[in-house]
């Protein structure tokens, strides 16, 4: 395989299933989950390998699923030497920060497992406290979306962009009220809403008591002074660890997922000709094929696609 600059990125919560360890369970790489057992005080094997899908939606429990298995392919991969290029950033989407950040040398797998537990049950928390919703508009220019937010929050419901993942797609964050404003206006901009299963109004201002959780966690993490650039969602701008990454990572809990300029940034200025997605599923191929169809990107959601 040709020495390609490549930039490693890693899916976020929403991608995780029942059984979603299986495929793992047998690699040497396996083991971390009984690391981040210990740290977080829950069984990540019974998780990954035997939770029905329907507990596996819980906020606190999804994040640290999918981060497990992100962390498990990651190691796994470099165990191999399979990733046949040289890694020259990292990316992560929503909760896929915390094993970007970890695959670059800013945390450990061990401290960035306390964090995504203290993160989880913080939005589980703040979505307990206050009920919100999210949905995709689908097939609108960006523009036409942040104008029709900006019409609907003035009539009084609670609605903002939450997540940019690529042309045409675009995630909203509020209020139930204000998804079904959203709904209804939809075909107006020739539009189309689909609702998302999920517990809460993530990456919006509803998730302030959370941030505001996640900043003391993160105050004493011990990050590293120097990594691999990690490209922050909340302003698609990659940090080589000379940067305040508590204050982004707080942010990023109330700011918009800047996922389709993220990788840009990859892209571009990093210089990535190759990407390859570490963890379950194969969500973010699909977004960047959308985004850049001229990068090369490859989904490593088993152990058989590193061969």
């Amino acid at each position: 395989m040709n020495q390609l600059p490549i930039g490693l990125v890693f899916p976020g919560q929403g991608t995780q299933k029942q059984g979603m360890g299986e495929p793992w369970r047998e690699t040497p790489s396996w083991e971390i989950t009984t690391e981040i057992s210990e740290v977080t005080g829950e069984d990540l094997p019974a998780l990954l390998l035997h939770t029905p899908a329907e507990q596996l939606r819980r906020t606190d429990l999804a994040q640290l699923a999918v981060f497990t298995v992100a962390v498990v392919a990651h190691a796994e991969a470099v165990r191999r030497g399979a990733l046949g290029g040289q890694v020259v950033a990292c990316a992560g989407h929503s909760l896929g920060e915390y094993a970007a950040l970890t695959a670059a040398g800013a945390l450990t797998v061990s401290a960035a497992a306390e964090l995504v537990a203290v993160r989880g049950r913080a939005m589980r928390d703040a979505a307990e406290a206050r009920e919100g919703t999210m949905g995709v508009l689908v097939a609108a220019p960006l523009a036409d979306v942040e104008r029709l937010v900006r019409e609907v929050r003035a009539s009084g419901p609670d609605v903002w962009v939450a997540n940019v993942n690529g042309p045409g797609q675009t995630v909203l964050s509020g209020s139930p009220e204000g998804i079904d404003a959203l709904d209804a206006q939809a075909p107006t901009i020739g539009a189309k809403m689909i609702r998302l299963q999920v517990g809460g109004a993530f990456h919006s201002p509803y998730m302030a008591p959370a941030a505001e959780a996640l900043r003391a966690a993160l105050k004493n993490a011990p990050f590293a002074p120097a990594h691999l650039p990690v490209v922050a969602n909340a302003d698609a701008e990659p940090y080589t660890g000379d940067c305040d990454w508590p204050e982004i990572s707080t942010r990023q809990l109330t700011s918009p997922v800047l996922w389709e300029q993220c990788v840009g940034t990859l892209t571009g200025p990093l210089g990535c000709r190759r990407l390859v997605e570490l963890g379950p599923g194969r969500t973010l191929a699909g977004l960047i094929r959308r985004i850049d169809r001229d990068i090369e990107v490859v989904s490593v959601d088993s152990p058989g696609a590193l061969d």
